[in-house]
């Protein structure tokens, strides 16, 4: 049976990390003079709190025991529960006094969707806003991630949630044990978080804004200070630059980062993921580009600048908006509509479908061509010029198929809550994809405000499913599953 004292065990740890992450935010509410002091102390010190309880009812629970089942478990349910802790400084401080708007942003956050339901924005106290842009840093690289990097007393049986965890068709591990890999992982994490902070205060942000905008770039999330999200900076070309900078390294695998930290370039451009994530950013970024300068008064440098921030704040899922793409001529609207199909590098912190998965299925659809052609010939799918096994291929095409089976669903779920068309498609591609911004009532110049309750209920599952790759979270309703 499943071990269910090591499950409550881990979670109080997680719950623990999660509570003391709360209080980062304090300094800003000190230094600003904000009313949400004793909101933050007494949303913290309850997760804390809750949090020991766990633990210390099964501290003597040997963790070593963690198997598969238990890690799927810890994961899924470590989402939910933070969320729902997570949202107590929203609730505690009036910002967001409805527990559904306060659970859809905070679940929002960690899962580095960014769709938000706030119209006020920059009149939140400023310890609120940081928490909130906390969830998205939390959410990027992974809660879980964070444990095995700081709390070693997961042990070996710490890989089950590492392979849980981690966004992607496979995990690749950059040292021999779970503890090393999440490490440097975040270590790298940490490290580009801090450079593009110092970059966007070069640029002109304040250190508070500057912090708020690394954290969410950096998770690929979304959530900005401004009402105007990034368009607010529309006349600070040079920070809009430094943050498609980071969105771009943002979706790159975290291993290749390693690799190049490690000068070691030829792993970096060797990688066949690597290449074809640089090169259609590119190409549909030039193509957008063109496109406005055609349609649009734009000058030739905003096109280009406008362009592709758009393409990459939509493949790498952050949600950043600097134009509203609704406004485009329809035949650019429909290729960014498209682009939400995409999604960032494998082990990167971006979300979607994923470009190793797309490469794969384009790639076996050819050789599906070439077997027609010669029944007899054993033809392997090469990614890196390694053949991919077929159990691999086969999770790529049931994932394939279970995404598209979900978006088509859900669209109609969503429709049937009094959605138009475009808005029920565009939330749940946004929120299934983990983009934020969609289409219609969710467009870039609107939110998640006017959505039923009942459905940002279901548009969280939708986060949670997206950002969680769908089977950790599916397998939790396979009945096979609970059986010894």
């Amino acid at each position: 049976m499943i071990k269910i004292k090591i499950v409550i065990n881990i979670l109080g740890v997680l719950l623990g990390i999660n509570g003391v992450l709360m209080l980062v935010g304090l300094p800003f509410s000190i230094y600003y003079g904000s009313d949400d002091i004793l909101a933050i102390l007494f949303a913290s010190g309850m997760t804390i709190t809750t949090g020991l309880a766990m633990w210390g009812l099964t501290r003597n629970i040997n963790t070593r025991d963690l198997g598969r089942r238990e890690g799927y478990l810890i994961v899924t349910l470590g989402w939910v529960i933070m969320s729902f802790f997570g949202s107590l400084p929203f609730l505690f401080s009036g910002a967001i006094p409805n527990f559904t708007d306060a659970f859809f942003e905070t679940i929002s956050g960690y899962t580095t969707t960014g769709a938000s339901i706030l119209n006020n924005i920059e009149s939140l106290p400023k310890g609120i806003l940081l928490w909130r842009s906390m969830t998205h840093w939390i959410g990027g690289m992974g809660i879980i991630v964070l444990s095995l990097a700081i709390l070693p007393i997961l042990g070996v049986g710490g890989m089950q949630l590492f392979i849980a965890e981690v966004p992607g068709p496979t995990p690749d591990k950059i040292n021999p044990r779970v503890t090393g890999t999440a490490k440097r992982l975040w270590f790298i994490y940490v490290l580009l978080t801090v450079s593009e902070i110092v970059l966007l205060m070069l640029g002109g942000l304040n250190l508070f804004d500057a912090i708020n905008h690394a954290f969410a770039t950096m998770a690929t999330g979304g959530f900005s200070t401004k009402q105007d999200s990034i368009a607010f900076y529309n006349d600070n070309p040079f920070a809009q630059y430094v943050i498609m900078l980071f969105m771009y390294l943002a979706g790159v695998n975290f291993s290749l980062h390693y690799y190049a930290l490690k000068r070691r370039f030829q792993k970096v451009w060797g990688n066949e993921e690597f290449r074809v994530y640089t090169g259609s950013i590119l190409m549909v970024a030039i193509s957008l580009a063109g496109g406005l300068s055609m349609t649009t008064d734009f000058s030739l440098e905003e096109s280009f600048r406008h362009g592709l921030f758009t393409v990459l704040t939509i493949v790498t899922t952050t949600g950043f908006v600097t134009v509203d793409y609704e406004a485009w001529v329809p035949a650019l609207t429909f290729l960014v509509f498209m682009l939400m199909f995409t999604g960032g590098s494998a082990g990167s912190t971006g979300g979607g479908i994923k470009t190793a998965r797309i490469i794969l299925l384009i790639k076996n659809s050819f050789i599906e061509l070439k077997r027609l052609v010669h029944p007899r010939a054993v033809i392997p799918v090469r990614l890196n010029g390694e053949a991919i096994p077929l159990d691999v291929m086969s999770k790529v095409l049931s994932f394939f198929m279970i995404y598209m089976l979900t978006f088509i669903m859900s669209s109609f779920i969503m429709s049937c809550m009094g959605l138009d068309f475009i808005s029920a498609m565009g939330s749940v591609i946004a929120s299934l994809g983990n983009i934020g911004p969609g289409f219609g009532i969710v467009g870039p110049v609107s939110n998640y405000a006017e959505i039923p309750s009942l459905g940002k209920w279901f548009l969280s599952f939708l986060m949670l499913l997206g950002r969680l790759e769908l089977f950790t979270v599916v397998i939790l309703f396979a009945p096979a599953f609970w059986r010894k």
